[in-house]
């Protein structure tokens, strides 16, 4: 095979800077007499995109942090918690273990019982962004603390673990809110969008869904090739990591109640089907040229491969070094990139050094090839084997409604009659993460693209275009909306005299169920996939997960 051509290639930018639509940050909430203090558990990109939210666009404080990394958390602290370089942070500001705050918690807590006028104020909710399979035992740690709770997605990497969290969390429901990061959810462009679906039935009845999550070609090869998700034995498939929450949005459009407090039971599929497979990123594709190296700066075909380390890390073609880019997705290659002082010239010995970084996978221990991530090695001699390419079908039966929705269908089912989706995550895009939809209807259809949104009605032959307000480049608003909402559900019960359900309904939209249902889709898809069968949901759901509140 002849080597990646990369001359009739443009630039990329997964954050797209030559959109003309406005990028307009939300106006934060009034603060509260008493504004929720946060703490982030995990100072990496979401991490950081949290408190970047919190401070930009919700009601709330960043007062802690937990960050193993030194560099980063004190970083971390000097950008959101204590600027001021002439006095020490406050208690409690950082710990290098989230298992050092639950226990300084405690101990707090108990000088607080016995009166010491010295104690520092706790937090009122934390954000979990530790690595995926972290998730768990973070979480069910912080249950007995009683605090409010987000964790980013997905909630853990297997299906008994979800439904651990769940029995974990269940008992604090009246109590406190709990959140997941499905942060499609709180973009305007897909509140809007289902607004106009389920509110103002645009095109009738919902009869099918193609929804398309783009991956991006070099984004993919950077996580899920070299990256931290790129097995499935450390991590989780590529549907978990990388697309549950587009299987979650899936299901809110057709699944979900209109509203959270609605009486109608949720409208559940009847069949799962799923097929997929690691097509490209494979040594099979590796090109000739490329020879026995599996390093990019030690191989002849690097200079024309679209994959070379050097072209993505250090060069002007993506978000390397020579663009003065020090986030995403340098911050990952480099977390101390920022401690340079941005001069490229002392960065790029060490950028080099760590693309030089490789292992012999005959000679060096499993366990060591695993700890790390190899931004250097030939992502056609990687260790990685999750999907690079999956297609998901879910399909739904007729399920006439049970309550005073019938009354208000056109027909005998409305909403709940029979239908299907089908998803389609791809590595091998151009685009990265911009993705698109296909939704058709019984009266119109629509498309939607995360920046536009256009409905065609059968009825009148009109065709309208809706272009949603974008308050950041971070999934369409998601980040900032998810953010909001969460800190804004903390307020009402802290401040405001709301009950935590009433908060859970209002602001965060879901329950702790629906968090558990749509990750359970994502394992039914797996299994339908590696088992090469449809799965019945029913029936997978009550040999797998059951009662899953007792």
């Amino acid at each position: 095979m002849a080597p990646h051509n990369i001359q009739d290639e443009g630039p990329a930018d997964l954050e797209d800077k030559s959109a003309a639509q406005v990028v307009r940050p939300p106006t934060p909430p009034p603060m509260s007499a008493r504004p929720p203090r946060m703490l982030i558990i995990g100072a990496g990109s979401r991490g950081r995109i949290y408190g970047r939210c919190t401070q930009q666009s919700s009601n709330g404080v960043v007062v802690s942090v937990c960050e193993p990394d030194a560099y980063k958390r004190q970083a971390y602290v000097r950008t959101f918690i204590w600027s001021d370089a002439k006095h020490p942070a406050p208690e409690g500001s950082s710990f290098a273990d989230w298992r050092d705050f639950v226990a300084w918690e405690r101990r707090r807590r108990e000088r607080e019982a016995a009166g010491d006028p010295h104690v520092p104020e706790g937090v009122d909710a934390a954000f979990v962004c530790v690595r995926d399979e972290m998730h768990h035992d973070v979480v069910v740690a912080l249950a007995p603390l009683n605090l409010h709770i987000m964790c980013e997605k997905p909630l853990a990497t297997t299906l008994d673990d979800c439904v651990d969290m769940y029995r974990a969390l269940a008992p604090l429901q009246p109590t406190k809110v709990f959140s997941v990061g499905h942060v499609l959810r709180y973009s305007p462009h897909n509140m809007l969008l289902r607004k106009l679906l389920l509110e103002d039935r645009v095109i009738g009845d919902i009869l099918s869904v193609v929804h398309t999550e783009p991956v991006g070609y070099w984004h993919f090869a950077h996580s899920y090739v070299r990256g931290n998700w790129r097995k499935e034995s450390t991590t989780a498939p590529s549907l978990l990591t990388k697309s549950c929450h587009d299987i979650d949005i899936i299901l809110w459009l057709l699944c979900s109640p209109q509203s959270p407090s609605s009486p109608e039971p949720p409208h559940l599929p009847s069949e799962v089907a799923s097929s997929g497979s690691l097509q490209f990123f494979r040594k099979s594709r590796k090109p000739k040229a490329a020879g026995t190296a599996t390093n990019c700066l030690s191989c002849a075909a690097e200079p024309d491969c679209i994959y070379s380390s050097k072209r993505l890390y250090e060069s002007t073609r993506h978000l390397g070094l020579e663009t003065g880019n020090t986030g995403w997705p340098m911050s990952v290659v480099l977390p101390d990139i920022e401690s340079f002082g941005g001069d490229i010239e002392k960065v790029r010995p060490e950028l080099l050094r760590r693309l030089a970084e490789d292992y012999d996978a005959s000679t060096t221990p499993q366990a060591e090839i695993d700890s790390r991530n190899w931004f250097g090695r030939c992502v056609f001699e990687s260790d990685n084997d999750v999907c690079d390419e999956q297609v998901v079908t879910l399909r739904w039966d007729e399920d006439p409604p049970h309550s005073a929705a019938a009354a208000q269908a056109a027909d005998a089912v409305g909403s709940r009659g029979a239908k299907q989706a089908t998803f389609h995550m791809v590595a091998q895009t151009k685009r990265q993460c911009e993705r698109f939809t296909h939704v058709y209807g019984t009266s119109g259809e629509a498309y939607a693209d995360s920046r536009t949104i256009a409905v065609e009605d059968f009825r009148d032959g009109s065709r309208t275009a809706h272009h949603p307000k974008l308050e950041s480049l971070g999934h369409g608003g998601g980040d900032h909306g998810l953010t909001r909402q969460f800190v804004l559900a903390v307020d009402r019960v802290k401040n405001h005299g709301w009950d935590a359900p009433r908060a859970q309904r209002e602001f965060i939209g879901c329950d702790l169920e629906e968090v558990i249902r749509s990750h359970a889709v994502v394992f039914a898809a797996e299994e339908a996939r590696t088992g090469k069968k449809i799965v019945n949901w029913k029936t997978w759901w009550d040999e797998k997960v059951g009662e899953i509140s007792g």
